[in-house]
């Protein structure tokens, strides 16, 4: 065999009991699940914004990020409802590169992956701390969600990830919205069969167990760009592609129809400085159609303590080193004019 099998891994149960939540946590979550739940189900008119950085690379400067968006937060939360982006797992194109800190708590070391869960787990905890804000994650690993399941309030499925089955009906199983994106191919119609999938019951093997889930209603949409066989990216926030995705939903026998717009990846062809302006069109898209306001929830913004990108080991502080994010004046100024938008 060519698998080498180096060490066994602790299992969720005993990592949450050598770091538990603190104990105003599980109150305050339901909380905030249920104000996103609102959102979701369309009780709410309130927007989300999914923000933070590309990749939580490094636990200060998270939690400093996350920090002064709690004070963003105090003067928005009329008409906003931000969630930190601590996303801890790094999906790879070529399966190159930096993978997070599941797999490296420390960016300039080799994989460590006991040390990394804990590291996870660790740092959405801190994350809450200093901010009172429970966080989103994505979720490369299906078997990971048993470390976070108590503290994450939002999921994301990758482009990469949404047409593997395990996804999904893992997936099946959350009480947390969780975010399906369109594959890299851009095919609406495999993401709204990911959706239908996640948003039905299943019986499968998880973490070597037979298990039943009942469903979960809130999956839904997310718009993040395509790459076409020519390896351009072409964008799908438009005013269009909102209107044929919404079609589609209608079309299907799909519960909360909601769409999420992801402002960077192939929707800014990464062109991180151009967030701002894709949101601002999807703002004014809702203003236009009033079944489009309905339908789009929220979106998606990455950005950190300063803009751009560097090298691992390059030294800037809130920097990333994935993805060039925007900075964090860019993104004070930008989570006002959203909470303008959505009067």
């Amino acid at each position: 065999m060519s698998f080498t099998f180096i060490t066994q891994l602790p299992t969720p149960d005993s990592i949450k009991q050598n770091y538990p939540i603190p104990q105003e946590f599980a109150r305050l979550k339901a909380i905030r699940d249920a104000s996103i739940r609102d959102v979701i189900t369309g009780k709410s008119d309130k927007f989300l914004v999914i923000i933070g950085p590309c990749s939580a690379d490094n636990e200060d400067a998270v939690c400093d990020y996350v920090s002064r968006l709690a004070k963003v937060n105090d003067r928005v939360q009329d008409r906003l409802i931000l969630i930190p982006r601590v996303y801890t797992n790094k999906p790879r194109t070529t399966g190159e590169g930096y993978k997070g800190i599941v797999h490296q708590p420390d960016p300039g070391k080799k994989e460590d992956f006991v040390q990394g869960l804990i590291a996870m787990r660790r740092m959405h905890i801190h994350a809450f701390e200093v901010s009172g804000l429970t966080a989103a994650d994505e979720m490369l690993y299906p078997d990971n969600w048993g470390y976070v399941s108590d503290i994450l309030s939002y999921v994301a499925i990758g482009a990469r990830s949404v047409e593997d089955q395990q996804h999904r009906l893992t997936v099946s199983g959350f009480d947390v919205p969780a975010g399906m994106k369109n594959p890299t191919s851009g095919d609406f119609s495999v993401m709204l069969n990911s959706v239908y999938a996640a948003q039905h019951p299943h019986s499968f093997i998880y973490r070597g167990w037979e298990v039943n889930t009942s469903g979960n209603e809130l999956a839904h949409t997310v718009l993040r760009g395509a790459t076409n066989k020519y390896g351009r990216n072409l964008p799908n926030y438009h005013y269009e592609d909102l209107s044929t995705l919404l079609t589609l939903y209608n079309e299907r026998d799909l519960k909360n129809p909601a769409c999420i717009i992801d402002s960077n990846h192939s929707n800014s062809n990464k062109q991180f400085d151009q967030q701002i302006r894709i949101v601002k069109e999807v703002m004014h898209s809702r203003k236009l159609n009033g079944d489009i306001r309905k339908f789009v929830k929220g979106v998606m913004v990455e950005s950190y303590l300063e803009e751009g990108s560097q090298k691992i080991g390059g030294g800037i502080y809130g920097k990333s080193i994935t993805d060039a994010c925007l900075g964090w004046k860019d993104t004070e100024k930008l989570i006002y004019d959203l909470a303008e938008l959505n009067p």
